[in-house]
């Protein structure tokens, strides 16, 4: 036997070994956070009141019941407490990255969540409470929601009960606030949130009103990295004194969620927690290959109709810019500095959501075509403007010589030379837009990464759907790129 395959053998059993042992920092997790003094905990400030939020009075310090509850933990545990801003739906992936140490911040206690991270006793008994706006009638309870268009915060409890429902168009929101403002402008009939942020965002709003009584009683709980026994044994100690000397009520009181639910929070047992077991990374491969083409087909309408848009506007402003009057140039010439100037999430929020308050509604479809297709027609039209000047003065001049009037010489002169130049940047606009379409989820619409994202967080295999996905997003940009090439050939005319 080789050296070099012995040493291969002893490196494999190594690695082998290390990927079976439990992680060596879960017997003296909490011995690290005393002696580091910071109990580092993962929330979402955005949009993320009454849990953590910043201060209207001073937007530097952060307030909220969860903010006072960490400050309490800590305390118990001899240390301070440190809230470390992350995205709500990446809050599991991120606690075993070991971005933190505990995740606080509204995170139910389910089974779902129990399947990949221990979590604690609870601290917060919740309901779901259905909003609708106050001119219509609404649904009063669960049954009620079916076939209509719903609003729920992603990867929620009211997100997994409300899509269980016959005929239902569920909107998943990424936060608290965006389902209440389609909601506002009329785009969902209805919305399902955790009761406290009904109560802090909903109930002050004059349009809105809270439709039935709560229901789906459940509780928050804090969550620690599966394993890390000692840091979970102190912090339930910790809740149980938290809860007995009424510390959690003046809290809650505080800000106005107390109510006779908490009760029940004496009376919780740890073992009436649903076990953890585990997910096959294998189970319904089929149903979530079909479910990643669906998004998939999303992505290439989005990505085709934006392309058209941004290709005919874009030849609109560089015409204008170059061959318009003085103010009409300024006006092309401010739109592309702009457009390219500022970041299309913003220009995706302002069509999305600003538009409504001047009486413009659209679909999130429509909405998401507009936004790729007015950012990307920025580019284009600096695509256009490179091929036109490419093309000699003299042409146009000779054209005109011969009586062609100006839009005559471009039409055949100018424009067929110019677009040989601009097909290879066209394409590439054509195929980065397959990626960057991957922003309209943020209105909610489902397209191929969304719908990644949706069924990694629901199984946590990563890397398998991942690759998968990739190989989607890859057979759709390399037919274009083909193609590309296929017309630049078609259309050289010096072949030297």
């Amino acid at each position: 036997m080789s050296n070099a395959w012995r040493s291969s053998r002893v490196t494999i059993f190594l690695l082998l070994s290390l990927a079976a042992a439990p992680p060596t920092w879960a017997a003296d997790h909490l011995q690290q956070i005393k002696a580091s003094g910071t109990l580092l905990w993962g929330a979402d400030a955005e949009g993320g009141a009454p849990y953590v939020y910043p201060d209207p009075q001073q937007p530097e310090k952060l307030i909220g019941f969860e903010v006072d509850l960490a400050e309490a933990l800590a305390a118990k545990l001899g240390v301070r407490a440190k809230m470390v801003q992350n995205q709500w739906d990446q809050l599991i992936p991120a606690l075993d990255r070991g971005n933190f140490d505990i995740i606080l911040n509204g995170l139910e206690l389910t089974e779902e969540n129990q399947q990949h991270i221990a979590m604690s006793r609870p601290y917060f008994v919740y309901a779901q409470q259905i909003v609708t706006r106050k001119s219509d009638a609404g649904p009063t309870d669960l049954a009620g929601l079916a076939r209509k268009s719903v609003g729920v915060l992603s990867y929620s409890v009211a997100e997994r009960l409300v899509k269980e429902l016959p005929g239902v168009d569920l909107r998943s929101y990424p936060g608290n606030v965006e389902s209440l403002r389609d909601l506002k402008a009329g785009r969902v009939q209805a919305v399902v949130l955790d009761l406290p942020i009904a109560l802090h965002y909903a109930k002050p709003e004059a349009d809105l009103k809270f439709s039935g009584a709560p229901f789906a009683q459940g509780y928050y709980a804090i969550g620690v990295p599966t394993g890390d026994t000692t840091l979970m044994l102190a912090l339930n100690a910790a809740l149980v004194e938290l809860t007995e000397d009424h510390t959690l009520e003046r809290i809650y009181r505080k800000y106005g969620l107390w109510d006779e639910r908490q009760l029940a929070l004496k009376d919780y047992r740890t073992e009436s927690a649903a076990p953890a077991r585990a997910i096959p990374a294998s189970q319904g491969w089929g149903k979530q290959l079909n479910f990643l083409l669906h998004g998939a087909l999303t992505t290439v309408e989005l990505s085709v109709l934006g392309m058209a848009l941004a290709v005919v506007v874009g030849l609109g402003v560089v015409l204008v810019r170059l061959y318009g009057g003085v103010p009409l140039r300024w006006v092309a010439q401010a739109y592309v500095e702009v457009i390219r100037g500022t970041p299309l999430l913003i220009q995706l929020f302002l069509i999305y959501y600003g538009l409504p308050q001047i009486g413009i509604r659209l679909n999130p479809f429509l909405a998401g075509v507009l936004g790729l297709g007015l950012n990307y027609a920025a580019s284009e039209a600096e695509n256009y403007r490179a091929g036109i000047q490419s093309v000699p003065s003299g042409q146009t001049e000779a054209a005109m010589a011969l009586g062609m009037s100006r839009w005559q010489s471009l039409q055949h002169i100018v424009l067929p030379q110019a677009f040989r130049v601009v097909i290879p940047p066209v394409t590439n606009d054509f195929i980065a837009m397959f990626k960057d379409s991957s922003i309209v989820s943020v209105i909610t619409m489902v397209e191929l990464t969304k719908a990644y994202g949706m069924l990694a967080m629901s199984t946590y295999n990563f890397i398998g759907l991942g690759l998968i996905t990739a190989g989607i997003y890859f057979g759709l940009s390399y037919p274009a790129s083909l193609f590309a090439n296929w017309l630049e050939r078609k259309l050289q005319y010096d072949r030297r």
